[in-house]
């Protein structure tokens, strides 16, 4: 298995695709993902790029880290494992709305 790297900072327009021909710059990409909201079917504005090995993940993150990419300057570092379910969304138990928490989210803004 490669090495995962996160890729934050993306314009919302990038694609899979694009990640793929970009990193393939610094070695073999074995995948490509950016995240999209569930909801609103946009772009999170980041994304994962999995390397085939060490080294093209290392020159990945040398090379792309704090470049421009569509007008904004790319976050490229190593991956954090995913924590376990229940340590993402707080009390655990029934679902609790994708880890928001409760109470409608805290995106700001006067809803009501």
């Amino acid at each position: 298995m490669g090495k995962k790297l996160y890729v934050g900072n993306l314009p919302y327009s990038a694609t899979d695709e694009q990640l793929q021909e970009k990193f393939s710059a610094a070695g073999a990409v074995e995948s490509t993902k950016v995240i999209f909201d569930r909801d609103s079917g946009r772009s999170k504005g980041f994304g994962f790029v999995e390397m085939v090995d060490d080294a093209g993940a290392q020159a990945a993150i040398e090379q792309f880290n704090g470049q421009e990419f569509g007008g904004r300057n790319m976050i490229v570092s190593e991956a954090r494992p995913q924590a376990p379910r229940e340590e993402r969304g707080g009390r655990g138990g029934f679902g609790g709305g994708g880890g928001r928490g409760g109470y409608g989210g805290g995106r700001g803004g006067d809803r009501y």
